[in-house]
Order: C-alpha cells, then sequence, then structure tokens
C-alpha cells in the first residue's frame, strides 16, 4: 500500500496548530477566572548585609601601601574644643555629620617594600567592642599573613594604635616583627611614676600600653629610636609632637613617589580641617597639638604630599587642598595596581 507523503508546508501548519492548541491550554485556566496569564513568581535573593573586607591596595613608586581597616569609634563631639558649639555644629552640618557623636574610621598601614613587610599601627585588637579590631582579619584578606609582617612601626602609644600588638589571648600578634616607636613616646608611656601620677581616668592608657608592648620589650624585638634617619629604607620619621610627646608620622618615599602617615593630626576631618585650631581632650598637649596640625597642614598642601591619617575616612588616603578657610580633603580614587 502505498503511504501518502504529505508536504512541507502541510506539516509546518500541523505543528503551529499543536503548538497553538498546547498555549491555549496553558492559558485557560487564567481565562477562565477572568485573569491575564502570568509567569511563576521568582523568590527574592536574601538581602545581605555583610561589607567587603577592609583593605584598600595602591602603588607608590616600587612599594606597595595596603590600608587596613580596624573599625570606627563613635566621638562624642564636646570632645573637640577650642571652638564654639554653634561653630562646630555648622561645619559638622555642612559634610553631613551630626551631634552628639560623629564616626571616626581606625585605620592601619602595610607597606611592602619589597624586602621587608612594615605594619604602620595596630589598632585596637578586640578591647573597645564589636566595631573594632579587625586589622588581623583584613590583613589576611588583603593576602599577608601576621607572621609575614617584618617591622611595626608606632605612631603613638594610644591604645586604639598599640593594642593590636597582641591578639585577644595576649600572645604577640607579629611574632617574626621589631616594634619601633620614638624614644620620648616609650619613655612617657612606660614610666612608672608619670603613670602614677596621671589623672585616675588616665591611668588605664598607660596600662594597656605597658601590657601591649611588655612581651617584645620581655624579647628584645622592642626598639625605640631618635631623630630623623630612616627606621626601614623608604620610610622616614616625622616628629608630629602635641598629641602625645613622641607622636611620629612616617614619610615613604619610592622612586620619587611620596606619602606621608601622619597619624593623629586630625580625628574630625568635617572640622579640623576647616579650622585646625580645633583640638580634642585627648591630645596631651594641645598648644603643640594645634601648632604641629597647621604645620604638616602647610607643608601637604604646598607640596602636594598625598597624605594618610589614621582617623580620615577609610582608606584614609588623599590630598588636602587650600581653601580661603582653613583646607578641603581631596580623597583618592579607586583604581587597578599599576
Amino acid at each position: 500500500m502505498t503511504r501518502k507523503v504529505r508536504s512541507t508546508p502541510q506539516v509546518l501548519r500541523s505543528l503551529a496548530s499543536v503548538v497553538a492548541f498546547s498555549a491555549i491550554a496553558a492559558f485557560a485556566p487564567f481565562v477562565a477566572h477572568g485573569q491575564t496569564a502570568a509567569p511563576a513568581t521568582q523568590a527574592v535573593a536574601p538581602q545581605l548585609k555583610t561589607q567587603v573586607p577592609g583593605y584598600y591596595r595602591m602603588q607608590l613608586g616600587d612599594f606597595t601601601v595596603t590600608a587596613l581597616y580596624d573599625g570606627f569609634i563613635d566621638i562624642d563631639t564636646k570632645l573637640l574644643v577650642n571652638t564654639t558649639q554653634a561653630e562646630l555644629q555648622k561645619l559638622l552640618a555642612r559634610m553631613f555629620q551630626q551631634s552628639p557623636k560623629v564616626q571616626t574610621a581606625v585605620n592601619t598601614y602595610l607597606v611592602h617594600t619589597g624586602t621587608q613587610l612594615v605594619l604602620i599601627d595596630t589598632g585596637t585588637a578586640k578591647t573597645f567592642g564589636p566595631d573594632l579590631g579587625f586589622v588581623l582579619d583584613n590583613l589576611k584578606a588583603a593576602g599577608y599573613t601576621p607572621d609575614q609582617v617584618t617591622t611595626v612601626l608606632l605612631t603613638h602609644m594610644h591604645p586604639d594604635h598599640a593594642n593590636g600588638l597582641l591578639t585577644p589571648d595576649g600572645k604577640p600578634a607579629f611574632p617574626n616583627a621589631k616594634v619601633l616607636v620614638a624614644k620620648k613616646e616609650s619613655d612617657f608611656w612606660l614610666d612608672a611614676r608619670i603613670a602614677a601620677a596621671a589623672p585616675k581616668d588616665a591611668q588605664a592608657f598607660f596600662k594597656m600600653a605597658n601590657d601591649a608592648s611588655s612581651p617584645y620589650r620581655a624579647s628584645r624585638q622592642w626598639q625605640t629610636f631618635e631623630g630623623t634617619a630612616a627606621v626601614v629604607p623608604g620610610i622616614t620619621p616625622v616628629p608630629l609632637p602635641g598629641h602625645t610627646p613622641g607622636h611620629t608620622g612616617y614619610l615613604i618615599e619610592s622612586k620619587g613617589a611620596k606619602l606621608l602617615i601622619w597619624g593623629d593630626v586630625i580625628h574630625n576631618y568635617a572640622s579640623q580641617l576647616v579650622n585646625p585650631n580645633i583640638a580634642i581632650e585627648f591630645d596631651t598637649d594641645k598648644k603643640a597639638a594645634v601648632a604641629t596640625r597647621k604645620m604638616i597642614f602647610k607643608r601637604a598642601a604646598s607640596e602636594k604630599l598625598l597624605v594618610a591619617g589614621m582617623h580620615l575616612p577609610f582608606p584614609g588616603i588623599g590630598h588636602i587642598r587650600p581653601e580661603p578657610r582653613g583646607y578641603a580633603w581631596v580623597p583618592v580614587e579607586y583604581g587597578p595596581i599599576r
């Protein structure tokens, strides 16, 4: 028996009819209830509230600089002095900050010179609550381990800069590093007589400085320096007294590129850049701190120095630009390593 072969147009028409029928069948329940067809609802992805790791890397000549975020502190604006509340509120408001507390970052800086891995300041460890103490986590996230750090440089020995020398269980966080600090700074904070004569609410600062440095002093890894000779090839201390007696910045230089890490020259950029006369109660010598701030602002602006600060908005690296009154902050832009 001869089987009749259907032509290609007939096959296509039949296939089209099947597809059309299937579509109608799928659509029918919606039509029956007077509804418009709609695709199945996809579940919304969960809302994520974890932040990216707190590190920022940049190239400085042949050196690599990595900013490490320790966390933040809320500063009571009553601690900012040498100003009126009216002026302070105006300066804060123009930068969208509000009283009675303003947030300030706690930053540290890791410098790879090619031959040494240098950490400048260590953060708080876990001594000041859940919003701080993330330097070691972010150092690891940045691709390093604490035992690889060869040198720790301290700008000063306040607890948000030196407590990170220890792990939460009291052991050296950087077992293979030598720790360098200005002799004036070390002598001040480790002097039992000065500590005993200090106001009661300040004595805890002396104890924390003593505790944090103790194992490094015992192992002879603790070293002090005087003057401005390089402490590491390419890294020179810059005396910046006032906030503490031996408060020190560090000028990093490679192939003509420079970065001044100025420690605690300022604590609130919204107010102190515009009015450098504003001091903070934590300054050991407020008059000297103001004079230092004015001097280093003038130098940084005139030399167009790249600067970094432990209490500038993370990563705390940028330039300062002269304004009709005071200075303005110009942060670095995010970009690739070149």
